[in-house]
């Protein structure tokens, strides 16, 4: 059957069809995605203000609209941390309801965490051994760990590179002292929670997921998306750590300009750099694997999985 996965981040609302029945490979058919930056269009009391639920509106309808065109059967919608945290997230959702008779999913943190580590499992296997899944998404961090399908500790962390962007560095480029501030504040928020991590031993394999991990790893030389999924792409953190005062010192105009990075995500790359550093230092990682699927392709496997468990499979 076809499947559609509606993803309303922190970011963008991202549509994504596949062609799927259980116990295959979902095959990707069409991709739809509007950049609308819902973690950028909080107000003061933390809530998504008319202007933003009246384009996530308009965008949820534009993509309701590509999945009827593609012929979709089975729509499953979901939203992340920035509706998730919104004081007006029960309004926002009712909206949406009322104007377009989409029913999204709110994912607990814990939740992006462990369905993302089902995709990093999914496409890397058994042989992986002990998996240690990163995601750096627009309002959250998420980290699970584990060595079978369900992780054995996942977490998530108000860290997304959109949110911290917006809060901690408003200058362009960022002042010094606020991306000192900000280093020492990611830090922090990691190190509390490396010891829930640190009593399952060490990880056999440690991937990354994400736009942000992906941008980082082409800037370091890693291969072109062009160049397909199954090349392999690696980052190691002795270069992140070279490219961060390099961002550090660039506009968003100038980092728009470097290999792989887009210009919606242009300024907040360096709040990404600064997560992804401090998360592969503080958990003792040298290196990690760019998975090409992730949270969208975990909503995906879940649902096949259920259908497979209902056909008797």
């Amino acid at each position: 059957m076809r499947l559609g996965v509606l993803d309303v981040g922190s970011n963008t609302v991202h549509l994504l069809v596949v062609d799927a029945h259980p116990g295959a490979r979902p095959l990707p058919a069409h991709s739809h995605k509007a950049e609308l930056r819902l973690a950028q269009l909080l107000d003061g009391a933390g809530a998504i203000g008319s202007e933003g639920v009246e384009k996530l509106v308009s965008v949820v309808k534009d993509a309701l609209q590509a999945a009827e065109d593609k012929g979709v059967e089975d729509l499953l919608p979901f939203a992340t941390s920035a509706v998730r945290e919104a004081s007006n997230a029960d309004d926002v959702l009712a909206r949406v309801r009322a104007e377009t008779g989409v029913e999204l999913q709110v994912l607990s943190g814990a939740e992006e965490a462990r369905l993302t580590f089902l995709a990093a499992r999914r496409w890397f296997g058994w042989s992986a051994g002990k998996l240690l899944c990163l995601d750096i998404g627009g309002g959250s961090l998420e980290i699970a760990y584990g060595i079978d399908e369900e992780p054995d500790a996942a977490v998530s962390l108000p860290l997304g590179a959109g949110r911290l962007t917006a809060g901690w560095l408003p200058g362009d480029p960022p002042d010094p002292d606020d991306i000192r501030a900000l280093r020492r504040h990611v830090r922090a928020q990691i190190a509390r929670t490396v010891g829930e991590f640190a009593r399952f031993g060490a990880p056999d394999h440690v991937v990354a997921t994400s736009k942000t991990f992906k941008q980082l790893a082409r800037l370091a030389g890693a291969a072109r998306s062009a160049e397909g999924l199954y090349v392999q792409r690696e980052l190691k953190r002795e270069s992140l750590e070279a490219w961060v005062p390099r961002l550090a010192g660039m506009t968003t105009d100038q980092r728009a300009e470097l290999p792989g990075v887009s210009e919606g995500r242009a300024n907040q790359l360096l709040a990404g750099a600064l997560v992804a550093e401090g998360a592969m230092d503080l958990f003792g990682v040298e290196t990690v694997e760019i998975c090409p699927w992730a949270l969208r392709e975990g909503v995906i496997l879940r649902r096949l999985d259920h259908m497979g468990s209902a056909q008797g499979l």
